[in-house]
């Protein structure tokens, strides 16, 4: 059907009616008196499509209405007749949603006890959002709960669909007013975990008061450790610690199994076929509900930005910005394009209350930044955590039809937590619930910078949820898959070295997820750089020493040399034997200018640690152990043995003669130094070849005194920097062989 077309036939149906507002079919409901018309209206478009599909729509709308009559007035008909009506909302609930106005219906229907729970039960099921949900609904379902006049399961089933629809409520305010009401229901075994639930959403600093932990702590006496509790209480403890005394998991978890919701699979199909993306029907059914099958695309899954207020008044005819600020005083988000207009609006901005939204404005993600509320990121990991774990559901079926889409989606994520430099709670949940069904192909990139921005933590307690099934993973796979994994933990280092360095002389630790010491941090930051020291001797070996592993072996190592001075935190862990050695009679002369750069880092952190301990003259804490030394004292000793003084190995290293023999090495001794080593040959011959570039034989020997120095230098102007700072830190140039 044409524009003009649509248009006509609108107005037409409108005069008919008698009325000459504006109002949209998904927006606002009205009843008819006369369904003739729109009977009519169907019957002339038969001969066009579109016109028929119209027509169609408008006589569900209108069998809608005389369903929704129906069943305010009660069953006052036969069984037939109220079977009927209930298809009838199904139908156009299903397939298109019901408007704010005809969920504030069936809300008082269901709770009012006018029918039995079997039709409480199919009602609930089908009280889909197009838009919003008035939250003046709510409040007056809540008012019905009071009467008593319905079922315990309908109770069950009233919380589950709020605690579903919470982000599509359009404010919150007279909600959280009944906050002492819902906390008074977890008196009901029953509706417990689902008012945790709820409270767990609506809580705010506020709500924390001192009878409700004691009543949590009793509840949790009887019952037991009960995930929801915990969940409750975790939360109160982050608002308000000296409330709460008792040990509560250090992690945080998916508290809140929501796997059976059908109305989140619903209302992802609704977005999105409102979106343009076709999604195959939905069968109406609660318990055991599987995820369907659709088409994945990530912009279907993060809402639309949008200020439930603007949308609201917007509708009305001709409203401008100003009658909209003076009307309630708040910023629409609609609005919001540029730096400057957030920082001028920064005290009237309101959240959306779908927090996934804010994933897509960088604007918005400044001013989380700047606010650090804490109820702001608790309502955004809530929804990555029901997101990530009931719509991503490809680590459950190794789905990846659309692993293109799903990538995208996290992208988004990695965007938002590179923005706010934070990892996100519910991403580390997601990873330790799909690693151990992750082939290592999927996402790949994605998936190892999840990883990568994993929130500080105890690594003893990551170790078996994460590292452990990524070991696995790291063994099996490729060299490239290896040289991945290495890169990804040392942004992981970084992340949490930056995270520590910024927050633990400041602060206590009282924003991580741990309550823990600086000694205790240092520890769980050395056990992750031992653990990439496991990995990395082990993979050097499976690889043969190959070069492009051991590039990222020593990147991540020039990260972990220089912890004390860059850093700022008394730790220093130098690498294990097995990547030394292998770097140090490495045929490629990147990889020993890059060992050189590093210790040349090594001495220069060990130096400025002693020199802080005679400084204080005191024994700290945090002193280094004389093993730490010794371990240094000793790569250098090997360093220079083969650098230098021509004389490798001394000690700690032990070559059997047979081996030598048979490798035609007699004086190994004395065939290691800058001249002879493997590394540096092709210097050397170049160098030589410059004084006589006609001779045939090189004689290697000659290169000492000063020729020795002029080598040296030669070595220099090719670009090895670090080889250069470990000479003059390390060696004195007076001691020429």
């Amino acid at each position: 059907m044409s524009s003009q077309k649509k248009v006509n036939s609108w107005a037409r149906r409108r005069t008919s009616q008698g009325s000459s507002s504006y109002q949209t079919r998904l927006s606002a409901w009205r009843v008819k008196e006369d369904l003739s018309d729109s009977k009519s209206i169907s019957k002339r478009g038969q001969n066009n499509t579109v016109e028929d599909y119209e027509g169609a729509d408008d006589q569900a709308e209108d069998a809608l209405q005389i369903a929704l009559r129906y069943f305010e007035k009660g069953p006052i008909k036969t069984s037939q007749s109220k079977e009927k009506h209930l298809k009838t909302v199904e139908n156009v609930a299903w397939k298109n949603g019901l408007a704010p106005e005809g969920i504030d219906i069936l809300l008082s229907v269901a709770l009012s006890g006018k029918f039995g729970s079997a039709v409480n039960t199919r009602i609930f099921k089908c009280i889909i959002p197009v838009t919003l949900i008035s939250e003046d609904s709510v409040v007056k379902a809540v008012s019905w709960l009071c009467a008593g006049k319905c079922s315990g399961s309908t109770k069950v089933l009233f919380y589950r669909w709020l605690v579903a629809m919470f982000d599509f409520i359009d404010h919150k305010e007279q909600i959280n007013l009944l906050y002492g009401f819902f906390f008074a229901s977890l008196q009901d075994d029953a509706l417990c975990p689902y008012v945790c639930h709820l409270l767990y959403l609506l809580t705010k600093k506020e709500n924390v008061k001192p009878f409700r932990v004691r009543k949590l702590l009793d509840l949790q006496a009887k019952m037991g450790m009960q995930p929801h509790l915990q969940a409750l209480l975790s939360l109160y403890k982050f608002f308000v610690p000296t409330l709460i005394s008792v040990s509560l998991p250090m992690r945080k978890k998916i508290y809140f199994k929501n796997s059976e919701n059908l109305w989140k699979t619903a209302l992802l199909a609704l977005r999105s076929r409102n979106q343009g993306f076709p999604s195959e029907p939905l069968k109406l059914m609660l318990a055991n509900v599987h995820p369907i099958k659709r088409n994945w695309n990530s912009h279907s899954i993060i809402p639309v930005l949008n200020s439930c207020n603007y949308s609201k008044e917007s509708r009305k005819k001709r409203m401008n910005l100003s009658d909209y600020f003076s009307s309630n005083g708040s910023f629409p988000l609609e609005q919001l394009k540029s730096f400057p207009q957030l920082l001028q609006n920064i005290h009237c901005l309101e959240l959306p209350s779908q927090m996934g939204a804010v994933l897509n404005s960088s604007l918005l993600l400044h001013y989380i930044n700047c606010v650090r509320d804490e109820s702001v990121l608790l309502r955004l990991y809530h929804w990555l955590s029901q997101t990530l774990q009931e719509e991503c559901i490809w680590y459950k079926v190794n789905n990846y039809d659309h692993g293109k889409e799903f990538a995208n989606f996290l992208d988004t994520i990695l965007r938002a937590e590179c923005f706010l430099q934070e990892g996100f709670y519910s991403c580390e949940a997601f990873l330790y619930k799909s690693l151990p069904l992750w082939d290592g192909l999927c996402c790949r990139s994605q998936f190892l910078q999840l990883v990568s921005w994993i929130p500080f933590s105890s690594f003893s307690e990551v170790k078996p949820l994460l590292f452990d099934h990524l070991s696995r993973l790291f063994f099996t796979s490729s060299i490239f898959f290896k040289c991945s994994v290495l890169q990804c933990l040392k942004e992981l280092l970084q992340n949490w070295l930056l995270w520590l360095s910024m927050d633990i002389h400041v602060k206590s630790v009282r924003n991580s997820p741990l309550e823990t010491t600086l000694g205790g941090s240092m520890n769980s930051v050395s056990e992750l750089i031992h653990y990439v020291g496991w990995l990395s001797t082990t993979a050097v070996r499976l690889e043969s020493n190959h070069t492009f592993l051991l590039h990222f072996i020593l990147d991540f190592y020039e990260k972990v040399c220089d912890i004390y001075i860059n850093y700022n935190l008394p730790l220093v862990v130098v690498f294990p034997p097995g990547v030394f050695y292998p770097a140090l009679l490495s045929l490629d002369s990147s990889i020993l200018n890059q060992l050189c750069y590093i210790m040349d880092r090594y001495h220069k952190n060990l130096t400025a640690a002693k020199k802080n301990e005679f400084v204080h003259k005191t024994k700290s804490e945090f002193s280094f152990s004389s093993k730490t030394y010794q371990e240094f004292n000793q790569y250098l000793t090997a360093m220079v043995g083969c650098l230098w003084t021509s004389k490798p190995f001394q000690k700690g290293l032990s070559i059997d003669p047979e081996i030598l023999g048979n490798a035609s090495v007699a004086e190994y001794k004395k065939s290691l130094n800058l001249v002879h080593h493997p590394a540096f040959l092709s210097y050397t011959v170049s160098f030589l070849l410059q004084e006589c570039p006609e001779e045939r034989k090189v004689n290697m020997s000659s290169i000492r005194g000063k020729k020795w120095n002029w080598y040296l230098d030669y070595l220099f102007s090719e670009g090895l920097h670090g080889l250069k700072h470990f000479i003059r830190s390390s060696i004195h140039r007076s001691s020429v062989p």
